[in-house]
């Protein structure tokens, strides 16, 4: 009786209809409904202030660092140390310019004439169709120092070395025949040493020697180049003579040294200067 009872609500239950499924309430309704029923269209601006546009601190915006230094209409950053640097610059010329020599650069004795560009200068001599030209560079012409302890009862400022340039020079010996010209290289030896105990020491010492197109700046590696290091004594000396009677010796060497001295310490204050007009942006 009871089983078929049970039977009986089981197959009433298979046939009665399914109620109809409402559609979601909007306050449920998913995410991917709602994205579709209202696109997101707020820009990223919006995420850090609201409707009227007023910021919002701290929201999606880190805090801005105060900048290191100051720009000004030249675009050059000015920071407390540029202005020490300026002021220490400003100090270094002053003081540069008391301790120069030549305010003008002194003249080369045996009517030599002078031609400066820049850091390198020319000295030009003509005598009886010939033509000798003396060039040299003053940049890197200053030997090294080296700090010595200063002696008893001297002070370290009186110890200090006077600053000498000896820059290398090349020596060009043009005569008539305009295929070719002599070349001396030259420099001052740091340790002058003699040919003989009786004789005077020469400052300056020829390196190499060769022959080069007249009129030509770029120099053919293919000509024959002399090295003095490993040349007849005799033959130096004849070289040497040769440029002693052109007006090349130790007294031309002397003033050549003088002379590229005041070069140097004219473009070192000039290039102080340009630093400091650098630095201060002017």
């Amino acid at each position: 009786m009871l089983l078929a009872r049970a039977l009986r609500s089981a197959a009433a239950a298979a046939l009665r209809p399914l109620p109809q499924r409402l559609p979601p309430s909007p306050l449920l309704r998913p995410a991917a409904l709602l994205c579709d029923a209202r696109p997101f269209t707020r820009s990223l601006w919006l995420l850090s202030g609201d409707a009227a546009g007023t910021q919002r601190p701290g929201l999606l915006r880190p805090p801005r660092a105060s900048p290191a230094g100051v720009s000004c209409g030249c675009g050059g950053l000015h920071t407390e140390g540029d202005k020490a640097f300026a002021v220490f610059l400003t100090d270094e010329i002053k003081e540069e310019k008391k301790i120069q020599k030549h305010k003008s650069l002194p003249k080369m004795s045996g009517g030599w004439e002078l031609e400066v560009h820049g850091t390198e200068a020319k000295l030009l001599r003509k005598i009886a169709g010939e033509r000798i030209t003396v060039t040299f560079n003053i940049n890197n012409s200053i030997p090294p120092t080296f700090d010595e302890e200063p002696q008893e009862g001297q002070k370290a400022d009186e110890q200090e070395p006077e600053l000498t340039s000896t820059p290398n020079f090349v020596i060009e010996v043009t005569k008539d025949d305009p295929k070719q010209t002599l070349v001396l290289d030259c420099h001052y030896p740091e340790d002058e040493i003699g040919h003989g105990e009786e004789e005077e020491s020469d400052i300056f010492s020829i390196r190499e020697v060769s022959f080069q197109p007249t009129g030509e700046s770029d120099w053919k590696d293919t000509n024959y180049t002399l090295s003095t290091d490993s040349l007849d004594w005799a033959l130096y000396d004849h070289l040497m003579d040769f440029l002693a009677d052109r007006g090349v010796d130790n007294t031309f060497a002397d003033e050549l040294i003088e002379l590229s001295t005041a070069l140097e310490h004219q473009e070192y204050i000039r290039f102080l200067e340009d630093l400091k007009s650098f630095v201060k942006c002017q």
